[in-house]
């Protein structure tokens, strides 16, 4: 007797007669049954005997561990897991073996088997007992399947699912902070208005408004990690991005870190907002920096990568494409195994002593993946971090009003200062009032902002007809208007009416279809904008971000009406 049979012989070590004559008698039965067990394409099967060696495996199975394990017989049967999953999957098949043998006696365990880092394969296993004539297993039969697609699905399900309770968390926080920042800036603006204060006092205003603006900083972190932000992209050649960042890079990371920089060439084109993508990798160099604080090497380096078949990556699997691909590598300290799976949550950090909020990684994450991009990662305690960005590869040629080798960022204003040195910032409130214009609409619920919006609009040379809601706006225009109404002003997220409704009843009650409006509001401006685009005559519309200073407001209003 031969095959599959005579191998299952081998379990019974040494075989009672009596169990080797039933054997003999279903010889043939039992082989067929055998031959279809372990050619069964649905699952992977192994028996091992009573000791945990290997009598058989199929081939799916082995296929499964590939070139990692060679499952011949003899082979202990707790090599065929991954390290971190052995003892637990040995515990589990080891009671069985020791367990008694009857009905009910059968094991699932989900682990990770042995084979590629890079594909690993995470299996469902059911462990049943082969009972023979004792009080014990004579064996034990694996049944594996394959669920690591469905593993990383429901990573990245439960992934997504924080990620949406966030953005819609900080959509909220958002609207109301952006509500207080804008009254702190637009008070600070209206003090500085007036003519006569000291430079202390100047001053004073100054750190008043850039307090205001680094909470602003942190809402729009927020956003980012919720995916609500703002994009503009554009078309750049991602080795320039690279070499014009490098040069700031070297004068942040300071003497202790050294920059190398390496551009696999020919340069990619990649569309993206330029001011995200360098937002994406300070954050990532800055990270690298903390984690060398007594000096080390950081690599930028650029590359390109095409995908025929899904690849996993941590949580997430990149589908197949054409891609760029950034890569952030430090010569640090390494990430901690246990801290590796949760690097990119909202508000962890392990550096909260030295003022870490968690929100840097986060904020990267919520970004790439904003502009369809993937974030990989790969650390060791001792042996550095390698941060990989890959974003979508730009296939088309460059567009004229797009393409550029730099991303041309806006440089910082610089601010004007007194007699004594002291900073004085520039408003246009502090020039002399305008002559007459015509009338604006301005349309707030919140009190404090609308009444520092309405002084400096007066101031301005408007008139302002101000109103808390929609429907109290509109009472105001059935009154006889003393000047022409020239513009509406109003928040666009209001109790009742909502400000596009607004406008729109106002354009059909005045008669004027194109009648200047802006928008305004503290919520996720890409969603708003959206919003905006779906409404008649928007052409004559701007959107503007809460919180605004009073010179953008002024700014908008000239924009869009002279």
């Amino acid at each position: 007797m031969t095959g599959p049979l005579a191998r299952l012989r081998g379990l019974f070590t040494p075989p009672p007669a009596l169990g080797l004559r039933l054997i003999d008698r279903f010889a043939g039965p039992l082989d067929a049954a055998l031959r279809l067990l372990f050619e069964d394409p649905s699952a992977g099967r192994l028996v091992a005997d009573r000791h945990g060696r290997v009598v058989r495996a199929s081939a799916l199975l082995q296929r499964m561990v590939g070139a990692a394990l060679d499952l011949a017989p003899g082979t202990p049967v707790q090599l065929l897991f991954a390290e971190a999953d052995r003892d637990a999957a040995w515990s589990e098949i080891a009671a069985i073996l020791h367990g008694p043998a009857g009905p009910g006696a059968a094991r699932p365990l989900t682990a990770q088997l042995v084979g590629d880092a890079d594909m690993p394969v995470t299996a469902s296993v059911t462990c049943s007992p082969l009972i023979g004539l004792g009080a014990a297993p004579d064996g034990v039969l694996l049944s594996v399947h394959d669920v690591s697609m469905q593993s990383r699905l429901e990573a990245q399900l439960a992934q997504s699912q924080r990620l949406q309770a966030a953005g819609q968390l900080a959509g909220g926080v958002a609207h109301d902070f952006n509500n207080l920042l804008t009254a702190i800036v637009g008070g600070a603006d209206a003090i500085a208005a007036h003519h006569g204060l000291d430079d202390e006092t100047l001053e004073d205003i100054e750190v008043i408004r850039a307090s205001a603006q680094r909470g602003a900083a942190l809402v729009r972190h927020l956003l980012a990690f919720g995916r609500q932000q703002t994009f503009q992209p554009r078309v750049l050649a991602l080795n320039a991005v690279v070499s014009e960042l490098a040069a700031v890079l070297r004068r942040l990371l300071g003497n202790r870190v050294r920059l190398e920089v390496s551009l696999e060439q020919p340069g990619q084109l990649v569309r993206v907002d330029p001011t995200a993508l360098d937002q994406v990798l300070v954050n990532l160099a800055v990270n690298a920096r903390d984690a060398m604080p007594e000096g080390g090497t950081l690599t930028l380096h650029t590359g390109k990568l095409t995908l025929h078949r899904p690849l996993p990556r941590g949580a997430e699997t990149i589908p197949p494409g054409s891609y760029v691909m950034v890569e952030v590598q430090d010569t640090g300290a390494g990430i901690p195994a246990e801290a590796l799976p949760h690097i990119f949550e909202p508000f962890f950090t392990t550096r909260r002593d030295a003022g870490g909020t968690g929100l840097g990684l986060s904020t990267v994450h919520g970004i790439v993946r904003q502009c369809d991009g993937f974030l990989a990662v790969e650390s060791a305690p001792g042996q550095g971090t390698r941060m990989r960005v890959y974003l979508p590869a730009w296939q088309g040629d460059a567009p004229a009003e797009e393409a550029t080798d730099m991303p041309g960022r806006p440089a910082a204003p610089v601010a004007a200062r007194g007699p004594n040195g002291a900073v004085q910032p520039s408003l246009p409130f502090l020039d002399p009032p305008k002559p007459p214009r015509g009338a604006v609409l301005l349309v707030d619920d919140e009190d404090v902002v609308r009444r520092i919006a309405e002084r400096a609009l007066v101031r301005q040379g408007w008139r302002v007809l101000a109103a808390a809601t929609a429907e109290a706006a509109l009472e105001l225009l059935g009154t006889d208007l003393p000047v022409t109404l020239a513009v509406v002003v109003t928040d666009l997220v209001m109790p009742g009416m909502d400000g596009a409704e607004l406008v729109q009843a106002v354009r059909a009650r005045l008669g004027s279809p194109k009648l200047p409006a802006v928008l305004v509001s503290g919520y996720a401006a890409e969603e708003l904008r959206d919003r905006i685009a779906t409404v008649p005559g928007c052409g004559n519309m701007r959107f503007l971000a809460k919180p605004y200073d009073l010179k953008e407001l002024a700014a908008a209003l000239a924009e869009i009406v002279e």
